[in-house]
């Protein structure tokens, strides 16, 4: 079996899906209301820094009458797609697995097989979301009404698992999943 990826992540057939809808289903229950009132809450977390970035431009241009504002479209664009990544990298990669609007909401994005989250692991799927959401649109949400784990497109492409904090939610006498 090869390994890839930090900590032995790599893929394996043997290994079973860590996380059993039927096992414990309150590992999935509003996962999806949840996860959309998170996504509002990390666009607000992302959006402040950018448009703090966007004024400095605005001023810098009014005081350099115009020639800043060349540097708008030339900086600001780069350093908010590279923001972006670098917030989903970070925090999806943390120790906590989930970004801040997740964990205000109390899930955490895992691997299929149970393994937490990395920095290329979150920043991959940030671009798959970003990806599938531009070529289809809602559509890629009507995926998760359809399957036990309520999985989107993207978490299905790179293998990631959305769940509720899985803290806690093991029966007497059995380690958490």
């Amino acid at each position: 079996m090869s390994t890839t990826g930090p900590r032995g992540m790599g893929f394996s057939p043997d290994r079973p899906h860590a996380y059993d809808p039927l096992r414990y289903p309150e590992l999935f229950d509003a996962v999806l209301a949840r996860r959309m009132v998170a996504f509002v809450i990390d666009i607000v977390v992302i959006s402040l820094p950018i448009m703090l970035g966007g004024f400095f431009f605005l001023f810098f241009s009014l005081i350099t009458l115009g020639l800043g504002w060349f540097l708008f479209s030339w900086v600001l664009y780069p350093a908010s797609l590279i923001w972006t990544l670098f917030y989903y990298g970070i925090t999806l990669g943390g120790p906590h697995s989930a970004t801040v609007g997740m964990r205000v909401m109390n899930l955490q994005m895992r691997t299929w097989y149970g393994g937490p989250s990395y920095f290329l692991y979150g920043v991959a799927h940030a671009i798959l979301f970003w990806l599938s959401v531009s070529l289809l649109s809602p559509f890629v949400l009507l995926v998760g009404f359809f399957n036990d784990r309520r999985r989107l497109l993207h978490d299905m492409a790179i293998g990631a698992v959305i769940v509720n904090d899985p803290t806690g939610i093991a029966p007497a006498g059995e380690p958490p999943p």
